[in-house]
């Protein structure tokens, strides 16, 4: 019995070993329950009463979690006060709440140890630990100028439709909200930029914001610096390829789909219809953001989106999904078996088989929960269930669009959507990592077996 009981002792002591997973899961965990905290406080909303805790945690999962769902209107609902908070947790969320530590620590010249760069490299799924703490300063660098230059331009621009300091205050608000992927908005009734689909420079700024943040912070570095390098690494090319096939198929498709649409694209003049198309192929990237209503899309391309919102961003970004290169990974797969090919290549690189079975497991984990997520729904929620599978693939992918949904769930469909928002920023990987008993490496192999496939 005393030894049974010492191994159980043994394994809970193993557990409770912090694993970068585990850090990652309970630090996350800690600033959304500290955001739902202050989000609770009557001086967070203009009424003056405190907001619901199922509410109040929604909203702070929401905005940590970059995902942009909500169940009060953020503009009208919350003070000045609630709307910084949700400002500050959606900059935490999109760069990383070990991103903002590792900041504090640099300014206060102490070393980053260790542990705190394995950390670091599971947060930003890097492959090794080597200029780690470089990439975090040039992380922060770049998303302030990036947030303070395209916050000047909605500044600017929104100076023509409201009082300045109003419109200083929207810009650079919305500017975190559009760089780091979140959604929220704060122009009331739930109406997102759905204003400003005919402008140009609201438009193309939002987009840009967008896609920079969902290119991935080594992408932004490999640009930067490509004028003194003259390259790019695998990583960089085949995002930039999978994301720019990604935007123009997708809004080659909802403008076929949508053009004769009177909801949507059918009202608009040829400039409208082609900003519209490209703007809501763009925001299934992770963005939340939309110019046209989501609900009056046809069916054929509400389900087109959520195939966008479930392949998502792209690795070390501020977005969610499964990432453009697991996509890019599998689609090349596919080719290869179809070509009688052992190996996938892009640009002349030879991918390892490891890479493949990562790829297949985030796939195939990712499938499995949003299939999971949206049975429960859909016997607790009284709607259809193309929307209840666009909501859920909208959590789980970290985008915030809506059917119109979010507003209707129940206090079982707040808590799963919530959960689902969880899992979708952390990954299904990092968060089987955290949940599970890490095994050593096998020591032997089983003899090789064969199998009829197909």
């Amino acid at each position: 019995m005393a030894e049974v009981d010492d191994t159980q002792v043994k394994m809970n002591v193993q557990w409770m070993r912090l694993s970068p997973p585990r850090i990652l899961v309970l630090g996350f965990a800690g600033i959304i329950l500290l955001g739902t905290l202050l989000l609770m406080l009557p001086a967070s909303s203009r009424s003056g009463v405190s907001l619901p805790f199922i509410d109040a945690l929604f909203t702070a999962t929401s905005a940590v979690c970059v995902t942009g769902l909500v169940v009060v209107d953020t503009g009208t609902h919350f003070s000045t006060l609630g709307q910084i908070v949700i400002a500050i947790l959606i900059q935490i969320g999109g760069l990383g709440f070990m991103t903002m530590s590792t900041l504090v620590a640099i300014a206060f010249k102490r070393r980053i140890s260790l542990r705190e760069r394995l950390i670091l490299q599971e947060a930003m799924n890097q492959s090794t630990m080597e200029g780690i703490v470089r990439l975090i300063r040039k992380v922060v660098i770049y998303s302030l100028i990036l947030e303070g230059i395209c916050g000047t331009l909605f500044a600017i621009r929104w100076s023509f439709d409201m009082p300045m300091g109003q419109a200083i205050y929207y810009g650079y608000w919305h500017a975190i909200s559009m760089f780091n992927n979140a959604g929220f908005d704060m122009f009331g009734e739930f109406r997102s930029l759905t204003g400003y689909v005919y402008d140009p420079l609201v438009n193309f700024t939002a987009m840009f914001l967008i896609i920079s943040g969902g290119i991935g912070f080594v992408v932004l570095s490999d640009l930067v610096e490509y004028r003194r390098t003259k390259k790019l690494s695998l990583h960089s090319k085949v995002v930039l390829l999978t994301t720019g096939l990604l935007i123009v198929f997708g809004a080659l498709v909802i403008f076929v789909f949508e053009f004769s649409n009177p909801r949507t694209l059918g009202g608009l003049n040829w400039g409208g219809k082609i900003l519209g198309s490209f703007f809501q192929s763009i925001t299934p990237r992770t963005a939340g953001a939309n110019t046209v209503d989501i609900a009056g899309l046809r069916q054929a391309t509400q389900f087109f989106i959520i195939i966008l919102m479930f392949i998502g961003a792209s690795p070390g970004s501020t977005g969610g999904g499964i990432k453009t290169t697991t996509f890019m990974i599998m689609a090349g797969a596919v080719i290869a078996m179809m070509r009688g090919r052992e190996d996938i290549v892009f640009f002349r690189y030879r991918l390892l088989q490891e890479r493949v079975f990562k790829a297949l497991t985030i796939t195939l984990l990712a499938l499995l929960f949003i299939i999971a997520v949206t049975m429960v729904l859909s016997t607790t929620e009284d709607s259809s269930f193309l929307m209840i599978l666009f909501e859920t693939t909208s959590a789980f992918g970290t985008v915030g669009l809506s059917m119109g949904l979010t507003l209707k769930l129940t206090t079982i469909g707040k808590l799963l959507i919530c959960f689902t928002m969880f899992a979708g920023r952390l990954g299904p990987i990092t968060l089987a990592y955290a949940l599970g008993q890490k095994k050593g490496k096998e020591l032997y192999r089983y003899p090789e077996g064969k199998m009829i496939i197909g």
